[in-house]
């Protein structure tokens, strides 16, 4: 599945998982955003709600990410729900997956709830996971 590509400026996809976009004034190479875009999804595909049996970009969790042209990567995020159990560790969680993919530098994960999480922004692969069809 390809990551749909968006502006960082623009407001979160309304449905389904974002992708990874060059902050403004990025100089970073299509070809290196592409590959560091891949690596980056597919670490974020590591992180896994314990209670749910798919993981948090499939399910929407992931608002926003950004790459500045250090390669500092800054991700929005939200939890299904704000009494989450993991709420105070699955920041935590994405930060580490992200912070270990290659030429990535700083990692900066901001929770937010606004606007709050709903089955809509499931992918098709977390539907079928959680047998919502």
């Amino acid at each position: 599945m390809r990551p749909r590509q968006r502006r960082s400026d623009q407001a979160p996809l309304e449905a389904g998982p974002t992708a990874v976009a060059a902050a403004p004034g990025a100089s970073i190479p299509p070809e290196e955003l592409e590959q560091l875009t891949a690596d980056i999804v597919g670490a974020l595909k590591t992180v896994y709600d314990p209670e749910i049996p798919a993981d948090i970009y499939e399910l929407g969790l992931i608002y926003k990410i950004d790459v500045d042209q250090e390669r500092n990567v800054a991700v929005e995020m939200t939890l299904t729900a704000p009494g989450c159990p993991v709420a105070g560790e699955m920041p935590i969680w994405v930060e580490n997956a992200v912070a270990g993919v290659a030429g990535v530098g700083q990692v900066s994960v901001k929770l937010t709830f606004d606007p709050p999480w709903d089955q809509s922004r499931m992918s098709d692969e977390a539907r079928l996971a959680l047998g919502m069809f």
